[in-house]
């Protein structure tokens, strides 16, 4: 029964790592002063000090960014431009 009980933990952790898969998060960067949106999930360590997160869209992270209050306002030409190089 152990057994069966771990292997289910088991096959659990991976299918949740295998839909993260398509997803996007908004991240506070200490060392730029922005937040940016990156499709892997972060690691809060370093210069990153905030992830919110997962979205199923870009659009929704971009919702969400907006409504966060650490984000400073998105600067129109970074929208044109894209995103961060971190996606």
């Amino acid at each position: 029964m152990k057994c069966w009980i771990a292997a289910g933990a088991l096959l659990l952790a991976t299918a949740t790592a295998g839909l993260a898969d398509g997803m996007f998060w908004v991240v506070g960067d200490r060392a730029t002063g922005k937040c940016e949106i990156v499709t892997s999930n972060p690691v809060i360590i370093g210069d990153i000090w905030f992830g919110d997160g997962p979205y199923r869209s870009r659009a929704d992270a971009k919702l969400a960014r907006s409504t966060i209050r650490a984000c400073p306002p998105a600067n129109p030409d970074e929208e044109k431009d894209g995103e961060s190089a971190t996606d």
